[in-house]
């Protein structure tokens, strides 16, 4: 099974051996270690956005936790997808240095944005729950075609998103990426969507995993997936809304 989120990627059922029952992967596990890890995300970020209001509302004030958070975060994840077995102490770990970036770059655009940030994890928390009723119900399929579309799809973002930060370097603008004109809010929301569908390749994934038996560690490897998609798409919202005010 191939999936185009990070966390994905490849075949992550390859290599196991035999495991005892009692020691497999569960739907149920990996929706306890999901609430886990979102409670490791929201408490260092509201943490982070309390040294933001104490701060007089400056993002400046946090923004050395922006990028502990990025760096580290971006660090523990790739730990996490090159040795799945590490994932009970990676993931968590991922979570925390995720809400401290995810605190800051809040910060960041409630300073120029006042309320979007609440919108933002309003459209994200209701998009996911979509998702999941859209999954159960059967209404979306993830079916090999559905998944290399996806794949397809989210590749071809994140190879946009490298160009540009390529052509930043030279302090060349890439217009429907960072304006607000009509073409750049109808990428963002392409890209809302398509990040919204990794919900349904990361469903199949847990899904698929508790059904082949699986290691029990993987349920953190199946949580970890969910957040990756999670962040991600908080992360589009907020940028899309953004582009959004901006218009105004």
């Amino acid at each position: 099974m191939r999936s185009s989120n990070p966390a994905l990627i490849a075949n992550p059922f390859s290599g196991f051996g035999l495991v005892s029952e009692s020691n497999t992967m569960t739907i149920r596990g990996t929706v306890n270690k999901t609430l886990i890890l979102l409670a490791l995300v929201l408490i260092p970020a509201a943490w982070v956005w309390l040294k933001f209001v104490q701060a007089g509302q400056n993002p400046a004030a946090v923004q050395t936790w922006m990028w502990v958070g990025l760096i580290g975060g971006l660090i523990a994840s790739l730990a996490t997808i090159f040795k799945k077995e590490w994932a009970p102490m990676t993931a968590p770990l991922y979570a925390v240095l995720e809400g401290l970036f995810l605190g800051a770059i809040s910060s960041v655009f409630e300073a120029s944005y006042p309320g979007i940030v609440m919108q933002a994890v309003s459209l994200s928390i209701a998009t996911l729950l979509v998702m999941l009723v859209a999954y159960q119900s059967g209404w979306i399929r993830a079916t090999e075609r559905f998944k290399w579309g996806v794949v397809a799809a989210t590749g071809g973002i994140m190879l946009v998103y490298l160009v540009s930060m390529v052509l930043g370097l030279f302090h060349i603008n890439v217009p429907f990426i960072t304006g607000s004109g009509t073409f750049s809010i109808i990428f963002s929301l392409f890209v809302v969507g398509i990040a919204a569908l990794n919900f349904i390749l990361d469903f199949d994934f847990i899904e698929q995993g508790s059904r082949a038996g699986v290691p029990k560690y993987m349920e953190w490897y199946g949580a970890f997936a969910l957040m990756v998609t999670l962040i991600w798409l908080y992360l589009e919202i907020l940028r899309l809304l953004a582009k959004i005010n901006d218009r105004r």
